[in-house]
């Protein structure tokens, strides 16, 4: 059994995620890049907020963005990052529940998406494939 799931991807606070088309031309979503947008926050009243942007009263340097030095390549989203940093979120969590443990996952390593393998009572197997993607649009 083959389940494929769609998982979109939702930009952290002070993020926005802008959907840059190849030469400005309509093509194939595989020939598009998500470019991360820092997001200034310094007029907004958020507390003890720190803006990535701009230095703030008691730090001369901006902020850095975890998500920027992790899932991305300069400022786009890394799928190959993203698939390596879910697949180990997987397998980490899936430690964690006890009412699987009749269950086997493998996580099948792939560049572009996250493929898991269940095999369970009766060899019995299942194949769920996450697939990741950015409502276009979205803030």
């Amino acid at each position: 059994v083959l389940y494929q799931l769609v998982v979109f991807l939702q930009p952290p606070p002070r993020h926005s995620f802008r959907l840059e088309l190849y030469g400005g031309e309509r093509l194939p979503e595989r020939c598009s890049s998500v470019r991360v947008v820092l997001e200034c926050t310094c007029s907004r009243i958020m507390g003890d907020t720190f803006c990535f942007l701009h230095p703030s009263k008691n730090n001369q340097t901006a902020q850095h963005s975890p998500l920027l030095q992790t899932l991305c390549t300069g400022c786009y989203l890394d799928v190959e990052e993203i698939a390596c940093w879910v697949q180990n979120l997987v397998q980490t969590a899936w430690e964690h529940l006890p009412q699987w443990q009749h269950w086997q996952l493998t996580v099948v390593p792939s560049s572009h998406s996250c493929r898991m393998l269940l095999t369970g009572p009766s060899e019995m197997q299942l194949c769920a494939l996450l697939v990741f993607a950015v409502e276009q649009g979205s803030p």
